[in-house]
């Protein structure tokens, strides 16, 4: 319910967001990075080594040995954004800004080069259960803790959520395109092929014809579930230093990228299972209980040319996933895949406790009639990252599972759009892991920086 008892009511705002001074720095592709939490080690050191101003040295430092309450990865993080800004490193808008951005990749599915719009502004945070901006999966505390030590020492947001919003005939995005006529203030290709542009919107009659065609909306998130209640957390913080003031002081705001759930650059990839050890398994005792709940079919897999093989599977599931959970199941030293096609009026047995939209989900048909009924896991093993892994691309789960690294892994189609949306509209959570929207929004094209004292204007 909203607050206003007539319906949700999104409140976007433009802000003066800061970017880097693209005359005075490297070029942009060399300072940008993935969000924080998809990095790991090996390439946080990559982005160390690529440019001493890319944005890994605010969004992940380095731990060093000796920190201290004083002196540690996040006041190293402040002290970096603080310099940066005297250096003229990063320059301020003169007003008050949306930020258009389009970004051209290829999802490796053969049908070529797509491109996904994004519209980057500060939006509104609203406490839990008010049906305007709403989560599809469980935060965990360890990263929440992470993250709000970083925004108390910079009092900045350096990565956007990416939030989606339902948009019939793209009306928003078709407002802002009429307008982008001149070249876009960004234009590089980042090392992972993809390519980036971005104009900066500071028109008032546009940006209040933008917001105002927001005001209906409601918001889901996509990804950055965390960096979302962090965001509350902190200006819950503020409030209460501060006092209930404006509704408009920016702490009251969260920076998003948004994109329309119709967009036809939006892609989400399957996030398929790896299991790296299972008790007593034995195939012909495993593949003899999960008929209870599938109909199984062997694949047989050919001498070589394992990428073909998986173009096969991945369109087999596609196939059959469009009339019923299909699954895909192969384990080391197997010659077949076996595809697994949910029987029907099986659903029921997921449990009472699922919500109708929930037993739909074909991670939860995975989770419920074959990890835990059929393998025998618990709840607890399910969230063991020494056990479960979690892998987008389909032939890299096979080299994992020929290799020895992992005894099994189950294929699965992707999560849909309308499924994130009965979820989430539902007030609902799917299991870690369900959706993968493709690719991450890059952090570095603008940051937000929240003045305690600064209000934003809602036109």
């Amino acid at each position: 319910m909203s607050r206003t008892g007539v319906g949700p009511m999104a409140v976007l705002a433009p802000f003066r967001g800061f970017t880097y001074n693209f005359s005075a720095v490297a070029p942009i592709h060399q300072l940008v990075a993935p969000p924080y939490d998809v990095i790991s080690e090996q390439e946080q050191e990559e982005y160390y080594q690529s440019d001493p101003h890319n944005v890994i040295r605010l969004i992940l430092g380095r731990k060093k040995v000796g920190d201290s309450d004083w002196d540690n990865r996040y006041t190293r993080s402040a002290d970096c954004f603080r310099r940066w800004q005297s250096e003229d490193v990063l320059t301020r808008a003169d007003r008050p800004s949306l930020y258009v951005t389009t970004l051209t990749y290829d999802p490796g599915d053969g049908r070529g080069e797509r491109v996904r719009w994004g519209l980057t502004g500060a939006v509104r945070i609203e406490d839990e259960g008010s049906g305007v901006i709403l989560p599809h999966e469980r935060t965990f505390s360890a990263h929440k803790d992470d993250r709000l030590r970083l925004m108390r020492a910079c009092n900045a947001q350096f990565s956007p959520i990416f939030g989606l919003f339902e948009d019939p005939g793209e009306g928003i995005f078709k407002l802002m395109k009429r307008v982008l006529v001149g070249p876009p203030a960004v234009s590089f290709r980042f090392k992972d092929g993809t390519a980036h542009q971005m104009w900066v919107l500071q028109d008032l009659s546009l940006l209040g014809e933008i917001s105002g065609g927001m005001r209906d909306k409601r918001i889901f998130i996509a990804d950055g579930h965390h960096r979302y209640e962090t965001s509350r957390n902190f200006r819950n913080m503020m409030r209460a230093r501060y006092g209930r003031r404006s509704s408009n002081r920016s702490y009251e705001f969260v920076m998003m990228y948004l994109t329309g759930m119709n967009d036809p650059g939006l892609t989400v990839l399957p996030s398929h299972r790896l299991v790296r050890r299972c008790a007593g398994f034995h195939v012909s005792s495993f593949l003899e209980k999960v008929g209870r709940w599938f109909d199984v079919s062997p694949v047989p897999l050919g001498e070589s040319e394992r990428s073909a093989d998986c173009r096969r599977i991945q369109d087999l599931l596609a196939e059959r996933g469009g009339s019923t959970t299909a699954i895909g199941f192969h384990h080391h030293g197997s010659p077949d895949v076996y595809l697994l096609s949910l029987k029907p009026n099986r659903r029921d047995e997921m449990g009472e406790d699922l919500h109708r939209c929930l037993k739909e989900l074909d991670v939860l048909v995975l989770s419920r009639l074959i990890l835990q009924k059929t393998l025998g896991f618990s709840l607890e093993d399910l969230n063991n990252e020494e056990v479960f892994h979690y892998q987008s691309d389909l032939q890299k789960a096979f080299s994992l599972v020929e290799s020895g690294m992992f005894q099994m892994t189950f294929l699965l189609n992707p999560t849909r759009i309308g499924q994130v949306r009965d979820v989430a509209g539902n007030g609902l959570i799917m299991p870690r892991k369900s959706t993968f929207f493709y690719p991450k929004v890059l952090s570095g094209l603008v940051f937000n920086k929240m003045d305690p004292h600064e209000t934003l204007p809602t036109l």
